[in-house]
């Protein structure tokens, strides 16, 4: 299953947006959408923040899926598996 992010963040004084699409387990979305939607987001977050050498301001304003779904709040849940 294929589902459209966007991201709005903060860094270095910046607002910025992201945007991409994502395949996620469809068994798995299913069962939690917005959770799934989310753990991508989370991950996709991770990468941007090391791509752009994030700076200490950074901050997640806002996370939409599928246009209109607002995950933020979910997103900001979303911990690493260590």
């Amino acid at each position: 299953m294929n589902i459209n992010i966007k991201v709005y963040l903060h860094s270095k004084g910046i607002n910025f947006l992201q945007s991409g699409s994502f395949t996620v387990p469809n068994s798995d979305y299913k069962k939690d959408p917005d959770w799934t939607a989310a753990i991508a987001a989370y991950e996709w977050i991770q990468q941007i923040k090391i791509n752009f050498a994030a700076s200490d301001d950074f901050r997640i304003d806002k996370v939409i899926y599928n246009e209109d779904i607002d995950i933020t709040e979910v997103v900001k849940k979303v911990k690493p598996i260590i």
